[in-house]
């Protein structure tokens, strides 16, 4: 359910060919699957492609990798008609009710909260009332999620938490800025919005969604509840090691990531938005679309729940989404020419397969690009520190030979001139674009890589290379049977595990949603990745089990108890 996680790899270890045309895309996006599905990552996914009037939806793996008791040979590969849950991309659903009854006049976008829920007390800020355009924009100043969420299952986080509960927190929450003044991803918020929206119309959220969406777009297998046909063309849920685990219930939080759906439900639902001005219901898909605030990162603004995001000439509306068991991403061009959906029947992220046919990564041969002569004026104009996300800075500095560029906890890797403004990596397939502002200077960079385009703000002048190396830790080498003591599977947040295995010797880490990332011992029971600037220390009990650990990343110290064996 959520954007992105708390271990953070800005540049992961899969690391994916760049999509070489538009018109390729789908042939794109068969490789990419193939690639993960072959990989083992997910046990199968269905891929759904619109090119111009060309549709396809392509089913690959299975729909469950034989650990629950069933014969694999006996399983089938996920099709049209294979339902997953969408996780996230269901708040796209509350932001088209919200829109829809904004056109018929039944709810305004500045409407406050409150006035929707008189039985609530809701937050406010000096004043500022939490409105519904807060709440869909991600900018209500509400957290990600209640510190009240104390789930009694684990694998289904959401399934016991109340309307008792949500009203309750909300009573207690003092909000630390103004609502619509940063953006800031809530799954709390968007469930807050799914209750406001159920008020006004007087029905649950589940029969908003039946009325005004699933049955206008003939959405048959789109929903909460499983109909008979939904739970017999069921994908069967994964986690990130490929454990067989429970589907998600959110009764009270809903309208942040509770539906279920098809391939072939969800090429009505992106044609419909593709072509929203010539679908008569529901009303709202072209404002939904429509941009409403900034986020903060150049290149990316959210509109109602869609973000928007414009890098190398194109773009994009998209939204992502993930569960304890299952992962989605859909998104289309804003000129109506290409769309795709991914559902996967795992908790492992795949804006990637999505990602790179929408906004792909620039079209030469990353280890043969031709280069450009820049001067040594030239590229010093690059130089400076660029913040990727809270705890990851990209480090651009000028080496002998041309540009450095170095990202927190990782080595420096040189960086070569395609032409002016856009640099290419040799030891990966990656490249930066640099944006200036009016007056020529360089203001930004965006990393391209894996599909995904992240941007970066500039943030200062680049570090010395003595500071970049100042937290260097030194490696020690453990037994390998000391290190299977700590593998294991730790929960940091509700649906959010660290997965810890040893191969020949090596300990991996494996965040929910995330690849698999080696870590190494600097003492006992102290670890550290490379590929971030993360550190793990493990915690045991008096007989010395190990009971638990504590991920220490961009200032926060997460901890994480063992779970049962």
């Amino acid at each position: 359910m959520k954007i992105s996680s708390a271990l953070l790899a800005v540049c992961g270890l899969l690391i994916l060919g760049p999509v070489a045309a538009a018109e390729d895309f789908a042939a794109a996006a068969q490789k990419v699957a193939n690639a993960r599905v072959s990989g083992a990552a997910i046990p199968g996914l269905v891929v759904v492609t619109v090119n111009g009037q060309e549709q396809k939806i392509q089913g690959f793996g299975l729909v469950t990798n034989g650990s629950d008791g069933k014969n694999q040979s006996q399983s089938h590969p996920p099709d049209a008609n294979t339902v997953f849950e969408i996780g996230s991309v269901s708040k796209t659903f509350t932001a088209l009710l919200l829109a829809d009854m904004q056109m018929r006049g039944q709810l305004k976008l500045d409407d406050a909260v409150a006035a929707l829920l008189p039985a609530y007390t809701i937050p406010q800020y000096q004043g500022r009332a939490i409105t519904l355009l807060d709440l869909a924009t991600q900018t209500s100043a509400l957290p990600r999620l209640p510190a009240n969420l104390m789930p009694k299952l684990a694998d289904n986080p959401y399934a016991d938490y109340s309307e008792n509960n949500l009203r309750d927190f909300l009573r207690s929450y003092q909000l630390t800025r103004a609502p619509g003044a940063k953006y800031e991803y809530s799954n709390l918020g968007f469930g807050l919005l799914g209750q406001a929206l159920s008020a006004r119309a007087g029905k649950s959220y589940a029969e908003l969604v039946q009325e005004r969406i699933a049955k206008p777009l003939g959405m048959a297998d789109t929903g909460i509840a499983l109909t008979a046909t939904m739970q017999k063309n069921l994908a069967t849920g994964h986690d990130a090691q490929g454990k067989i685990v429970a589907n998600w219930d959110m009764p009270t939080l809903a309208g942040a990531g509770a539906l279920r759906s098809s391939a072939q439900d969800m090429l009505r639902y992106l044609q419909a938005h593709m072509h929203g001005a010539n679908v008569k219901v529901p009303a709202g898909l072209q404002l939904v679309q429509q941009p409403q605030r900034t986020t903060g990162m150049p290149g990316l603004q959210i509109a109602l729940a869609w973000h928007v995001q414009s890098a190398r000439g194109q773009t994009v509306v998209w939204h992502n989404g993930m569960t304890g068991g299952y992962a989605s991403f859909i998104g289309f061009t804003t000129d109506g020419q290409r769309g795709v959906v991914v559902l996967a029947n795992a908790s492992v992220n795949v804006d990637d397969i999505g990602m790179a046919a929408l906004l792909p990564a620039p079209a030469a041969d990353v280890g043969n690009a031709a280069t450009e002569k820049l001067s040594a004026k030239q590229l010093a104009e690059y130089s400076g520190r660029y913040q990727l996300a809270p705890g990851a800075i990209l480090n651009i500095s000028a080496g002998p030979d041309g540009l450095l560029a170095q990202l927190s906890g990782q080595p420096q890797a040189p960086v070569f001139p395609r032409k002016k403004d856009e640099f290419f990596y040799k030891v990966v397939e990656a490249s930066l674009q640099f944006e200036r502002d009016a007056n020529g200077k360089i203001q930004s960079v965006t990393l391209h890589q894996n599909g995904h385009a992240s941007p970066a703000p500039r943030i200062g002048e680049a570090a010395p290379e003595a500071a970049l190396n100042a937290t260097k830790r030194t490696e020690i080498n453990l037994p390998a049977e000391q290190l299977k003591q700590y593998t294991g599977s730790y929960t940091l947040a509700p649906g959010f595990k660290l997965i810890i295995s040893e191969q020949a010797g090596q300990l991996y880490a494996q965040a929910t949603g995330q690849g698999s990332n080696a870590i190494f011992a600097e003492a006992k029971d102290k670890f550290f990745l490379k590929v971030v600037d993360a550190q793990l220390s493990f915690q045991r009990q008096a007989d010395g089990k190990i009971s638990g650990l504590v991920l220490h990343q961009n200032g926060r110290n997460m901890p994480g108890p063992r779970d049962a064996d």
